[in-house]
């Protein structure tokens, strides 16, 4: 049995609740952005992803029009930090609707870090920055996508297995529905299987029969 949600009956603010408690768990793009004034901007977007391996391109989604969107449209630049657990308030508390002249780094009590590349800084306590320049936005209902070309990447040499960013100390933090957020919970290593080495049809887990 299922219960049916339809967008066209819905009010759109329930099915966009709806749409993230089951759209999970979402990673965290923690933008840092600069203002044509030269207000630093940090702020949590939790619609993030990667767009494209080469050139290497990451994009997150401006829900409304907000200092993020309208600071990177105005300068081109901009830098993704990854949120990690330990800073889940500050997080949190970038997310808050300050008017576009404070700076949530000085209200969070974060750390401003030069960038290498681009003008925003990055966020010193955050293990990864990755600094961007503007490729494109897209606008898509009513919200805007924000298409950035990753021109450096920074990660805390501590975090790093050789060159490989453990995850287990990167401790990335995600969004899920309502005021509900998680961090890591058990983490399977599984190899993705060549056709050449496809084992046939699965067998059934022991205590189950085949129908």
């Amino acid at each position: 049995m299922r219960t049916d949600f339809s967008p066209e009956e819905l009010p759109s603010r329930d099915f966009y609740r709806l749409l993230t408690a089951v759209v999970v768990p979402r990673p965290i793009a923690w933008v840092s952005s600069t203002s044509a004034d030269g207000v630093d901007n940090l702020a949590p977007h939790s619609f993030f992803t990667v767009s494209s391996v080469n050139p290497p391109i990451v994009q997150f989604t401006s829900v409304g029009e907000k200092d993020s969107l309208r600071n990177i449209v105005a300068t081109g630049e901009f830098v993704v930090n990854l949120a990690p657990a330990g800073l889940i308030e500050e997080v949190n508390a970038t997310g808050t609707n300050f008017p576009p002249h404070v700076s949530e780094f000085d209200a969070a009590g974060l750390t401003r870090e030069p960038s290498a590349t681009v003008k925003p800084p990055r966020v010193k306590e955050s293990p990864v920055a990755l600094e961007c320049r503007l490729h494109q936005t897209l606008a898509m209902g009513d919200c805007t996508l924000v298409f950035g070309v990753v021109t450096h990447a920074a990660v805390a040499t501590e975090v790093l297995d050789g060159s490989h960013p453990r995850i287990d100390q990167l401790e990335p933090l995600s969004r899920l529905g309502l005021d509900e957020w998680a961090t890591l919970g058990d983490i399977h290593e599984l190899q993705r299987i060549r056709q050449a080495d496809w084992p046939g049809p699965f067998k059934p887990k022991t205590g189950e029969q085949d129908s």
